[in-house]
């Protein structure tokens, strides 16, 4: 151990941690070798101080200023500029020529599943073109170290879908033997299934019982089907229910490190969809044989990654919202003792409170299920949400996109605002609305004028189609953006999308589907505006413009090295651009051996 090991044991923990969750988040052909990366994390990040020289650095500053150098200290950025000299002992990195931009920042994501995926999780399966690269990356996880102990699972679950598979399909049982054969593998499909395992995991799942739960169903190819009954979530519990709290602190560094390698360096997270009962206690929302992939115990979920914080391991920035998901409950009686959750939560907890790397955020992506007036208990449950959340003087969100041809549900939200800053003003809170797609000019001036922002999606380009009336699937960039509003750029994984920020960017100023077919025709922006979605405008958003963001003197110290100028490849070279180096908080928290 040196001397500055000694007198830095948080810096020595990150750096340990660092090493584990990136050797245990490799994918073959996807990521670097994992000693490469651990030596590179270690060498930087030993460093109290780092200057980058000879790099294309795009600050994303009020002039857009692109400079050769920048010096890092004591986790901020202390020079920005042509001639950012380093002090004495800065550990010195040649970019030669490389691009960087800022830490990307996800304003509109699930990340707490991911960060509690059972088994030896693979993230890595979301930037797979081909079912050959699906099995590559298990192949290159059963290949790490540290090694997957005998009986343990490889799992990789969410994000990919057949659709984003040239294939149009999951690795059937055969491939997935010739993979990995002597680990049980299981592949969970989107939010809800169904499933694929390989032999292995088909003994398993067909001899598993548990309190709740007999043995699932398994087809002779590994399949594993959704639907009534749901055999893919009994799966899932199954494997839940084996999890330890070792497993899950692995499974949120393994997370964290996956992350920094798609260079998103913080997050909102909008937490998961809660089962609306009506009770407080936690232990009614333990793992159950009918839960899908976005059902976790919402008072429990964040424990592993609190948990690595404490022992400063944390790689990346973790903001939370709160979702609150009680809707109208006839056995709570009147709307006085309706929303019992959140009416605890206004009462009990601080909103933005924490430290630059853990902190709560506010109410969102909703304080109730949304409701129309001809539901009339739910709308009032959903109303009184909204008077609750500003009465109480909390930052507030929303989620409706609208259609092509109606933006009837965005009028509900802006009006209520209205109605909101009327009665107790929330002009100084930031109220959002998240995807927006269909807002109509005078939508987004109203919004506006309440100092509200919007958060855009991006992650149309996974489902949408052309449509027969050659209507835009949205959302409707350009006019978002004329508006003046504060807009960010979300691609709201790590069920229905992936987590790589690259994809909606790509979206946002191509209007391409993964498919190559152009579905929002007329709606681009260009690069540099959705870059800067994912990083000015999305650190607004979460309240944090004079920290992150931007590379300037004096904020947090976050940025990202591509592996190609993303301002001037092809836009399918655009979808391909991955971080060769990520910064978090002035130390290396990724490094592809690269640089």
């Amino acid at each position: 151990m040196s001397k500055n090991d000694e007198l830095d044991p948080k810096g020595l923990a990150r750096r340990n941690a660092l090493k584990a969750g990136v050797a245990a988040g490799v994918g073959a052909a996807l990521l670097p070798a994992p000693a490469a990366a651990a030596q590179g994390a270690e060498s930087g990040g030993s460093k109290d101080e780092l200057t980058f020289v000879n790099g294309r650095i795009h600050t994303m500053d009020d002039d857009n200023s692109v400079v050769s150098s920048v010096a890092i200290r004591d986790g901020r950025f202390v020079a920005v500029g042509n001639a950012a000299n380093p002090g004495p002992g800065s550990n010195v990195i040649n970019l030669h020529g490389r691009t960087v931009v800022p830490g990307l920042i996800e304003s509109h994501t699930h990340f707490v599943s991911l960060a509690n995926r059972p088994g030896y999780h693979v993230a890595q399966w979301e930037l797979a073109s081909n079912v050959a690269g699906v099995l590559a990356a298990l192949a290159a996880r059963r290949a790490a170290q540290p090694e997957v102990p005998p009986g343990q699972f490889i799992t990789a679950m969410g994000a990919g879908t057949p659709r984003m598979f040239a294939e149009l399909r999951l690795p059937f049982l055969a491939e997935l033997d010739a993979a990995v054969p002597d680990r049980p593998v299981f592949l969970y499909q989107g939010g809800g299934g169904p499933a694929r395992t390989n032999t292995l995991g088909k003994q398993f799942f067909e001899s598993a019982t548990a309190p709740l739960a007999g043995p699932c169903v398994v087809g002779a190819d590994g399949t594993i089907a959704g639907g009534n009954p749901n055999m893919a979530n009994r799966a899932l519990y199954h494997l839940r229910i084996r999890q330890t709290f070792e497993d899950k602190k692995r499974s949120a560094l393994d997370a964290m490190a996956f992350s920094a390698s798609v260079g998103i360096t913080a997050v909102l997270d909008q937490t998961l969809v809660a089962v609306a009962t009506g009770t407080l206690d936690p232990a009614s929302l333990d793992p159950q044989p009918t839960h899908a992939l976005f059902n976790l115990n919402h008072y429990r979920m964040y424990d592993a990654w609190r948990a690595l914080h404490r022992e400063g391991k944390a790689l990346i920035r973790l903001q939370i919202n709160f979702l609150h998901n009680q809707g109208f409950i006839p056995e709570l009686g009147d709307l006085d003792h309706q929303l019992p959750e959140l009416r605890e939560r206004l009462k009990n907890q601080f909103f933005f409170y924490g430290d630059d790397m853990l902190r709560n955020g506010a109410i969102g992506e909703w304080a109730a299920p949304f409701a129309t007036p001809s539901n009339a208990n739910g709308y009032a449950v959903w109303y009184e949400s909204q008077r609750l959340v500003a009465k109480a003087g909390w930052r507030n969100e929303n989620a409706q996109a609208g259609s092509p041809t109606s933006s009837a549900a965005i009028e509900q939200v802006v009006a209520t605002y209205e109605a909101m800053d009327r009665e107790f003003g929330i002009k100084e809170l930031r109220w959002g609305l998240q995807h927006a797609a269909f807002a109509t000019p005078d939508q987004l001036a109203r919004l506006k004028a309440l100092n509200c922002a919007v958060s855009m999606s991006g992650f149309t380009w996974l489902i949408g189609v052309p449509r027969a009336d050659g209507l835009p699937n949205g959302p409707l960039y350009p006019q978002i953006l004329a508006s003046g509003i504060h807009a960010g750029l979300h691609e709201d994984g790590v069920h229905i999308a992936p987590h790589n920020p690259f994809f909606a960017m790509h979206y946002a100023s191509t209007g391409l589907n993964v498919l190559g077919q152009q579905i929002n025709p007329g709606q681009q922006i260009s690069r540099q505006q959705a870059l800067h979605a994912y990083t000015r405008a999305n650190a607004w958003y979460l309240n944090r413009e004079n920290d992150l963001g931007s590379i300037e003197v004096g904020k947090l110290a976050d940025l990202v090295v591509l592996d190609r100028d993303y301002f001037s490849v092809s836009d399918a070279d655009v979808r391909r651009t991955r971080p060769v180096l990520t910064v978090v908080d002035g130390k290396i928290a990724y490094d592809a051996g690269v640089v």
